[in-house]
C-alpha cells in the first residue's frame, strides 16, 4: 500500500503499538509510518494507539483490556475465551502480564516485529517496515506458499522481518522477567472434539435465525452468486423480515453463471436485486490497488474490487458467508481425503486440493519446483499439527489455512474497514453446530440440500453454481483481455530479469513473445498461476531498491 492509500477506518480502528521495553523512538516511528493515529494507552509495558477513539471493555485498579475487531466483548475474561468467542484481537493487561492476542482463528490481522527487548505490532504490515532500516529480506517460504497454494501458511508474511499473530496466540509480555513469549493455545473447536450429534438441518436453520438477531434493525446487504452459501443466507434474512437489498458481480471465470442465477434466486425472494458491472479496461488498476491493499498476501479477489467500493457506499451491513463450504459442504474436501487409510495419505490429500493443479506447460524451473514443493508441504504440515487425528480434521484443516488466510481478505480487508460486515457461520454457536455434523453427511453437497430445503424449499430448487448441470455459456474473461494481458506481460518481465531462476525455459520464452503470448493461459490452473506470478512479480516492483538479494534458496 502507498504512502496516502490507507483505507478509511469507519468501522474497525487501525491500531498500532508496542508491549515490552518500549523505546519511545521506535514506537514515534512506528505511529508516523501508519494511518494517523491517537494515543488509546501508554503506561510501563505497553502502548496502544489508534486512528479511532478506542475505550477499554474492561477497566479496574489493576488493570485493562481492549478489543478491536467488529464484535466488542462485553465482560472480562480469560484472553481465549474472548479470542473464540468474539473472534477479536486484543491487549489485556492484569497488573503482572500484558498480552496481545489474535482472535480465535486470526480473521482481523496482528502484525508484528520483535527487537531484543520489545515487540511492536500494526493492524497493517507496511508500517512495521520503518523499523527495519532501508533494505528488507524476503521470507521465501511465504513467497512459496503463496504461489503453490494462493496464501502464506503458518505465521508467514512476504517479509522476514514481519510475522502474523496466528488465530488462537498470542504474545505475553512478563513485567516481572521484563520478556516476550508466544502463547499459543487450542481454540475451542479444537480442544473440545465436535462428536456427531445427529443435529438435523432444522436445528441448524433455527441456531441461524438466533444468529440474526445480533444485527437487527440494520440495513443487509446479501451478495447472492448462485450457490449455496449466498442463497441460504439471503433466504433467512428475508424469512425474518429483513430490509434487505442483494448484489451479484461477475465472479471473473469465464461463465457468468452466478448473475443469471442469482436474478432466479433474489426474484424468487422478492429482494431487490443490482449487477455491479466491471470494466476490463480497469482491471490492471484493480489488481494493483488490491495486492497493494492485502499487502501481497493473496493473488485472489480482484474481481472483488468493484464490488467492494460500491459496498463502502451502500449504508448497510454486508452479510457474508465465510466458511459455509468447509463447514457445510465439505468443500475442498476430496472423496480421497475422506477415505485415506493414514495420517499422512490424509494430509496429503488435504494439501493437494488446496494447492494449484499443474498447468498446462512449466512455470517454475526444475528446482524451483522442487524447492517449492518441499517447504510448501512442510509449512502445511506444521501449520495443521494441531489438527492430526482430530474428528473435523478435514473441515478444519481448509478453514485455517484456505478460508482464514486467502478467502476471508474479502470481507475482513477489502470490504472492512471501511463498511461492516457479518459472517454468521463462524458465529460461534452455528460453527460448532455445524462442526458437530460429520463429513459423511455433508458429502456431495447432501446436507447442505437438506438445510436448504428447510429454508427456502423453492430457493433450494432452483440452479445452482454448486451442481452445474446444463451446458455452460462462456463470457471474455477480465483477466484474460488485452488490458490485463499487458499488465501481466509486465510484471513477469520484471519477474524474469530480477529472479530469472524460477521460471521454466518455457516459460521464459513465452514471456519473450510479448502480451498477447499469455492469451493462451485461459485454463483455471494456468490462470492462477499467472496471477501468482504476477502478484510477485508486482511486489518486486513495488520495493524496487528495497529488498536484499534476491538469490533464491535453491540457487
Amino acid at each position: 500500500m502507498r504512502e496516502g492509500a490507507w483505507p478509511a477506518f469507519n468501522v474497525r480502528p487501525y491500531v498500532c503499538g508496542a508491549i515490552g521495553g518500549v523505546d519511545p523512538a521506535v514506537l514515534a516511528d512506528l505511529c508516523a509510518a501508519g494511518p494517523k493515529t491517537r494515543a488509546a494507552l501508554q503506561t510501563d509495558g505497553a502502548a496502544l494507539f489508534s486512528s479511532a477513539p478506542l475505550a477499554p471493555y474492561h477497566r479496574d485498579e489493576r488493570g485493562y483490556a481492549f478489543a478491536w475487531g467488529e464484535r466488542r466483548p462485553l465482560v472480562a475474561d480469560r484472553w481465549m475465551s474472548i479470542a473464540e468467542t468474539y473472534e477479536t484481537p486484543g491487549l489485556i493487561d492484569d497488573g503482572h502480564q500484558v498480552t496481545l492476542h489474535a482472535g480465535g482463528l486470526g480473521l482481523v490481522d496482528v502484525y508484528y516485529l520483535r527487537t531484543p527487548g520489545a515487540v511492536y505490532f500494526s493492524s497493517l504490515l507496511e508500517p512495521l517496515l520503518a523499523l527495519t532500516g532501508e533494505r528488507r529480506e524476503m521470507d521465501w517460504a511465504a513467497w512459496a506458499s503463496i504461489l503453490r497454494v494462493t496464501f502464506p501458511l503458518g505465521d508467514g508474511t512476504p517479509y522476514e522481518a514481519v510475522k502474523r499473530l496466528s488465530g488462537a496466540s498470542a504474545l505475553v509480555y512478563d513485567r516481572a522477567t521484563r520478556r516476550v513469549s508466544v502463547d499459543r493455545r487450542l481454540p475451542r473447536w479444537v480442544r473440545e472434539e465436535p462428536y456427531e450429534a445427529w443435529r438435523g438441518a432444522g436445528e441448524l436453520l433455527s441456531i441461524l435465525h438466533d444468529v440474526y438477531k445480533e444485527f437487527e434493525n440494520r440495513p443487509l446487504l446479501v451478495p447472492v452468486s448462485g450457490g449455496y452459501d449466498s442463497r441460504l443466507l439471503c433466504s433467512v434474512a428475508v424469512a425474518r423480515g429483513a430490509d434487505v437489498e442483494s448484489w451479484t458481480t461477475s465472479p471473473d471465470d469465464g461463465t457468468d453463471t452466478d448473475i443469471a442465477f442469482a436474478r432466479a434466486i433474489t426474484r424468487e425472494l422478492g429482494v431487490r436485486h443490482r449487477v455491479v458491472e466491471q470494466d476490463p479496461a480497469r482491471y490492471p488498476a484493480d489488481t494493483l490497488e488490491v495486492a497493494r491493499r492485502l499487502e501481497y498476501l493473496t493473488p485472489h479477489h480482484a474481481w472483488y474490487a468493484p464490488f467492494a467500493k460500491e459496498v463502502h457506499r451502500s449504508g448497510r451491513t454486508l452479510v457474508d458467508g465465510l466458511a459455509g463450504g468447509p463447514l457445510l459442504k465439505n468443500f475442498m474436501v476430496s472423496g480421497e481425503a475422506m477415505h485415506a487409510g493414514t495420517a499422512a495419505e490424509r494430509q496429503a490429500a488435504v494439501l493437494r486440493s488446496l494447492a494449484l493443479g499443474a498447468p498446462s506447460m512449466p512455470f517454475l524451473s526444475g528446482p524451483a519446483a522442487e524447492w517449492i514443493e518441499a517447504t510448501v508441504q512442510e509449512s502445511f504440515t506444521r501449520s495443521t499439527s494441531m489438527l492430526h487425528g482430530h474428528r473435523a480434521e478435514l473441515p478444519l484443516s481448509v478453514l485455517h489455512t484456505r478460508t482464514v488466510r486467502g478467502i476471508a481478505r474479502s470481507p475482513v480487508n477489502l470490504v472492512g474497514p471501511e463498511a461492516s460486515f457479518a459472517a454468521p457461520f463462524i458465529h460461534p454457536a452455528f460453527f460448532d453446530a455445524a462442526l458437530s455434523v460429520g463429513v459423511a453427511r455433508k458429502d456431495k453437497g447432501r446436507f447442505y440440500r437438506e438445510l436448504l430445503h428447510a429454508a427456502n424449499p423453492r430457493v433450494a430448487a432452483l440452479p445452482s453454481t454448486n451442481v452445474v448441470k446444463q451446458p455452460l455459456t462462456r463470457v471474455p474473461l477480465r483477466s484474460a483481455a488485452a488490458p490485463a494481458r499487458a499488465h501481466g506481460h509486465r510484471m513477469l518481465t520484471a519477474l524474469a530479469a530480477r529472479v530469472p531462476g524460477l521460471l521454466s525455459p518455457e516459460l521464459h520464452d513465452m514471456i519473450g513473445q510479448g502480451p498477447d503470448a499469455l492469451a493462451r493461459f485461459n485454463g483455471w490452473n494456468d490462470r492462477f498461476w499467472v496471477r501468482g506470478l504476477v502478484l510477485f512479480g508486482s511486489w518486486i516492483t513495488d520495493n524496487e531498491g528495497k529488498l536484499r538479494d534476491l538469490t533464491p534458496p535453491w540457487a
